[in-house]
């Protein structure tokens, strides 16, 4: 996915200027001008060195020197530095659940961090709930169950329990019994945050709102956004990793807007102007065009975001911006909140409907998934640090090297992370769920609290309908109508052909049998939409 241009920022825009300092930067330098060479010597002494232990070296050959790799035998002070640990724990965070707007308003959703299992819904007064997902009773999943005037009743036995967790009813209990103290629910707080619901997880550490983020584009007047959710069969720091690698771009995604071209594909340039325990920040650029435009930041635990500034005709300052909200949702999966977004936006982006971002957005994933999949196998498999298995290119890399670097920092403070020279593995092994949710799992499909067990709803992270439509209101307003629409055109071309068999005149036989086709035809149309929301891309360049 990474950082494909959206709908907002036109396609032809005046020299762009850096943007501003983020006002939680440290010490943020200059946006450099120019890509920064590489001299002589430094490209001499790079092709002197012998093989790595465990690392491949592309020697000079013929004159060709070596291309200069981000590996442990280059490392300098400042990224040694960088090695040392810092004290973190990572459930002293703010993690993005959900779009604030996406929540359902008539069903508890069961979400997870890392594999930590929640319920969030919104209770009688419309405020957001959030507690584990577990009943105390017998330990059922909360998710499962139902919103009754406002309160959460597990559907197991009927217990419920108002919004601080306080358990209100037992229907096996006595009438002369007392509801016993234990009865009551462990909860999270959460807050509602520029569109973004956010769950602070310590149970230890009261919630810091210092530590809350904001995003002082998305503040700004007219700013707009396209914003969608996706759940991802990979672990999150491989979309991480994913997502600030630009590189990827032309090859993965060429053709799939009006932005990523195969011919693109060359050499950037990166510069790191912040390192901190939070973090790194910096510019980036093409190397051909001897700038670095587009202002990157990183910041724990699983923010990223992308931002660029575009000077006008008028002299008119705009903003643009590429947001990723990753949350960890257990080994080898995780959900993305993606937005874009600007002060000025595309005149494409007010012809198309939103469902058509959406589902391109999807398409995008789905193009990375068989390689970041297999990305995320081959480390569960090896057992080792990135830098024994990366071969990363100052040329392309840059970012990749700088995150894995900070996963060395915090890493101890994580349920298990890959490091660039460290890793910690997961303790327990991960658990796969088989049963499908829902009390009654076909009618339930459209809802996101629910699964389903259609061939289209199946609860499988490979699936995009479940992976994004039923996440999204939008989404499933549009596969909803589109459906009913193309059955009414599919029952109207019926009668009409009906009628134009019992029609006498010729003339009325024609247009009733017109009239039909055009009917089919509007019932294809529809059919065409749900499956551009519903249906997987495949690529097309293997002969299966």
């Amino acid at each position: 996915m990474a950082l494909i241009l959206d709908p907002f920022l036109p396609s032809h825009t005046s020299l762009p200027l850096p943007p501003k300092t983020n006002p939680i930067t440290f010490f943020l330098a200059a946006p450099p001008s120019r890509c920064p060479a590489t001299s002589t010597a430094a490209a001499a002494a790079a092709a002197a060195r012998p093989f790595g232990p465990s690392s491949l070296r592309l020697r000079a050959v013929s004159g060709i020197t070596e291309a200069p790799l981000i590996g442990h035998e280059e490392e300098s002070e400042e990224v040694q530095e960088g090695r040392h640990t810092v004290q973190y724990d990572w459930t002293e965070e703010w993690y993005p659940l959900y779009l604030t707007a996406d929540v359902p308003d008539d069903a508890p959703l069961g979400l997870k961090v890392f594999d930590k299992q929640l319920v969030l819904y919104r209770d009688g007064g419309g405020v957001l709930r959030c507690h584990e997902d577990r009943c105390p009773h017998r330990l059922a999943k909360l998710s499962e169950g139902q919103l009754v005037d406002g309160r959460l009743e597990c559907l197991y036995h009927g217990w419920q329990f108002e919004g601080e967790g306080k358990c209100v009813h037992i229907p096996q209990l006595p009438s002369d019994a007392k509801i016993p103290r234990s009865a009551c629910l462990t909860t999270y707080e959460v807050k509602d945050s520029q569109g973004v619901v956010w769950v602070w997880m310590s149970q230890k550490t009261p919630p810091k709102p210092e530590k809350l983020p904001w995003f002082e584009n998305f503040a700004r007047p007219g700013f707009q956004d396209t914003s969608t959710i996706h759940e991802l069969p990979y672990d999150h720091s491989i979309l991480l990793e994913n997502l600030m690698d630009p590189a990827h771009i032309p090859i993965s995604h060429d053709r799939t807007d009006w932005t990523a071209k195969r011919e693109d594909a060359q050499p950037l340039c990166f510069e790191v102007t912040e390192r901190t325990d939070r973090g790194f920040a910096g510019w980036w650029g093409r190397e051909k065009d001897g700038s670095m435009p587009n202002f990157l930041r990183f910041d724990a635990p699983c923010v990223l975001q992308n931002n660029r500034e575009i000077i006008g005709k008028n002299g008119e300052k705009h903003y643009f911006t590429g947001l990723f909200l990753c949350r960890p949702t257990g080994q080898g999966k995780s959900m993305l909140i993606v937005r874009f977004g600007g002060t000025m936006r595309s005149p494409l982006a007010k012809i198309f409907p939103k469902w058509y971002f959406h589902q391109n957005a999807s398409k995008v994933f789905e193009q990375d998934m068989g390689f970041l999949s297999s990305q995320n196998e081959v480390l569960m498999k090896e057992k080792v640090p990135t830098k024994e298995l990366y071969l990363n290119l100052k040329s392309s890399d840059t970012w990749v090297a700088e995150y894995r670097k900070w996963m060395d920092k915090v890493g101890h403070g994580m349920p298990y992370h890959f490091g660039h020279s460290t890793i910690s593995l997961p303790e327990l092994p991960a658990v796969v769920e088989h049963a499908p949710a829902g009390l009654v799992a076909g009618a339930s499909a459209s809802s996101p609290a629910k699964g389903g067990l259609a061939a289209m709803h199946a609860p499988n992270l490979a699936n995009r309908y479940f992976r994004h439509v039923i996440h999204c209101k939008g989404c499933r307003a549009v596969v909803q109508a589109f459906e009913a629409w193309k059955n009414a055109f599919v029952a109207i071309a019926a009668a009409l052909t009906a009628m134009a068999i019992l029609a006498c005149s010729r003339q009325w036989k024609v247009a009733l049998l017109v009239s039909a086709a055009a009917s089919l035809g509007g019932a294809y149309v529809c059919s065409t939409v749900v499956a551009m929301n519903t249906t997987n891309f495949i690529r097309t360049h293997r002969r299966l």
